[in-house]
């Protein structure tokens, strides 16, 4: 049965685009046939960071308006078999999205046989993040360890219990993960920056990874290219590890303590 995912925060800037092209290539790299989709009407980056920006013809509010059909709005990625992109409007707003017709774009492609759907959200909890949680079965609340990041996603957590589908209609909660991105074990040595455990205090959802921070993150995004591709990277390891956790394979947790350095790599640091 198809799962539906949506990357979520209450923040701009955390990394929830990243974070949503690194999940669903690595969903697609094992086996998964995956489709992302921005939400982000109006602002679109999921196509810029999947490198298909030049490939969008028509988008998600062609679709549901009813002015293209998803085989023609559906990018098939070159990269990773079973990946394909939705991508959002660049010229239209939030108020072109309704519960109808993304719930009718829902049910179509789980027709088509995908097996996960990863809803690339805006940020905050206006109407456009609302509708990309509101047929979710899980969330991933991707959180930078700073006070107000971590605030604003007490305030989505909240709305994924109260204004999903699943909340309405009584039935099971939509399981939550935490995904901490941007960290940095030096700098929350330093006090500059809260440490996992603070977070998961605050929080209360299980941790299902961290993402270092590396500008690594950065150079994919340019090139166009979904980080968890640049193998060589700790940010693709730390995303590998995501996916894998995602699928219920137990991998320990990396990342989060400083790396003591050897006497050579000292010696001529």
């Amino acid at each position: 049965m198809a799962r539906v995912i949506v990357i979520t925060s209450g923040k701009g800037g955390v990394g929830k685009t990243t974070s949503a092209a690194s999940i669903a290539a690595g969903l697609a790299s094992r086996g998964f046939k995956t489709v992302a989709i921005d939400f982000d009407v109006g602002l679109r980056n999921l196509d810029l960071v999947m490198g298909v920006e030049r490939r969008v013809v028509y988008d998600l509010v062609n679709v549901i308006k009813g002015e293209a059909n998803l085989h023609q709005a559906l990018i098939r990625d070159k990269r990773v078999d079973g990946l394909y992109v939705l991508p959002a409007s660049q010229t239209r707003d939030k108020d072109a999205l309704d519960l109808e017709g993304v719930g009718r774009v829902l049910k179509d492609l789980k027709g088509m046989g995908f097996e996960y759907i990863v809803c690339d959200s805006p940020a905050g909890i206006e109407r456009g993040a609302q509708m990309a949680m509101y047929f979710a079965d899980e969330a991933i609340v991707v959180t930078n360890p700073e006070v107000s990041s971590v605030r604003d996603s007490d305030r989505v957590l909240g709305l994924l219990d109260a204004k999903t589908r699943r909340a309405e209609l009584g039935l099971e909660p939509i399981k939550t993960h935490l995904l901490l991105s941007r960290y940095s074990p030096q700098r929350v040595k330093q006090g500059d920056m809260l440490g996992v455990e603070d977070v998961l205090e605050l929080l209360g959802i299980p941790l299902l990874g961290v993402i270092p921070e590396s500008k690594s993150v950065l150079k994919a995004s340019n090139s166009g290219t979904p980080a968890i591709l640049d193998e060589t990277s700790d940010v693709a390891q730390a995303y590998f590890d995501v996916v894998y956790r995602f699928l219920g394979v137990d991998r320990p947790h990396r990342f989060i303590h400083e790396q003591k350095r050897g006497f050579f790599r000292r010696l001529f640091s």
